[in-house]
């Protein structure tokens, strides 16, 4: 009968990351309330809510566990994953709910803590007295101490699944399933194309910055050139200075590097700077000196045919 009721227990026993799911869950709830409050008084003075912000958050927070943990024994994040807390304190193996002082205790611990800790801190913040130095190292030593404390529970939990709060471990709560949990099938292979996919995007994005697609077109077109031959109606137009020889439209302010091709000066000055050892993509001379175009070239000199 006993190894009946452990195998039961094994089979509902709330997985780890469902736990640390309605945590996160929690968190997002706490900031979505704090942004829209804040939001009430977007018109008022700016730092109205300064003084008073650790009070008026533990009034939003007590509001909460008012009617989730007090009324369903349960936080937000938990009633979405069907999670509960039970009291663990108890002898009977059914389901028990935690106690009024487990569930007053949790408030204590949880909002009364957040409140005592952000209103100590702006109360030692710019106090310089000898007798508030001690309350405040006295004051960090403690927060040390809980932290040190929920970093060892912590790793408890990754062992052994249950408690996954300091505060829950105290109180002697812990997280189980609100109603029996069916086994299901889930197929990984719509995640694992996405997972893919935007890996795969994520790497394109950090790649294609590195490329310097000028100096790519350069090299392409000096492969390609001495296969075609001679140069053909592209190389006349940039000869006769109508066509920039990096972006292939007419040339802004047009400019020279030491060759017979014309470039726009925004087009010659950045692929310089990007790469010092910048050459022409037509003819493969190197950047001797940047000169603006002599001949003075103008929309109604040059007749397009």
């Amino acid at each position: 009968m006993a190894s009946g009721d452990e195998n039961a227990e094994r089979t509902n026993r709330v997985l780890r990351i469902s736990q640390l799911d309605a945590l996160e869950l929690n968190k997002a709830l706490e900031q979505l309330v704090w942004s829209q409050f804040t939001q009430c008084f977007h018109g008022f003075k700016p730092g109205l809510l300064a003084r008073f912000e650790p009070e008026v958050k533990a009034f939003l927070w007590l509001f909460l566990w008012r009617f989730t943990i007090y009324s369903k024994n349960a936080t937000v994040g938990q009633s979405v994953l069907n999670i509960q807390y039970q009291n663990d304190l108890s002898p009977n193996l059914s389901y028990q709910p935690p106690s009024r002082n487990q569930k007053l205790w949790y408030a204590v611990c949880t909002i009364g803590g957040k409140w005592l800790e952000e209103r100590c801190y702006d109360l030692f913040r710019n106090r310089h007295i000898a007798s508030f130095r001690k309350a405040k190292q006295c004051m960090n030593l403690v927060v040390g101490l809980l932290k040190l404390g929920g970093l060892i529970n912590f790793l408890i939990f990754l062992q052994r699944g249950k408690f996954a709060t300091l505060t829950e471990r105290l109180l002697g709560i812990h997280s189980v399933f609100h109603k029996p949990q069916s086994v299901r099938e889930v197929g990984f292979e719509y995640m694992n194309r996405e997972l893919l996919w935007h890996g795969f995007a994520e790497f394109l994005i950090f790649l294609l910055p590195l490329i310097n697609v000028q100096k790519l077109r350069a090299k392409l077109s000096s492969w390609c050139v001495p296969l075609t031959g001679a140069p053909g109606s592209n190389s006349t137009l940039a000869t006769s200075g109508r066509q920039c020889s990096l972006c292939g439209e007419w040339p802004t302010m047009p400019h020279t590097i030491g060759c017979e091709h014309v470039f726009c000066y925004y087009c010659v000055k950045s692929s310089f700077l990007f790469d010092m050892s910048f050459t022409c993509p037509k003819c493969g001379t190197e950047v001797h000196s940047l000169q603006p175009l002599k001949s003075g070239i103008e929309m109604a000199e040059v007749s397009v045919p």
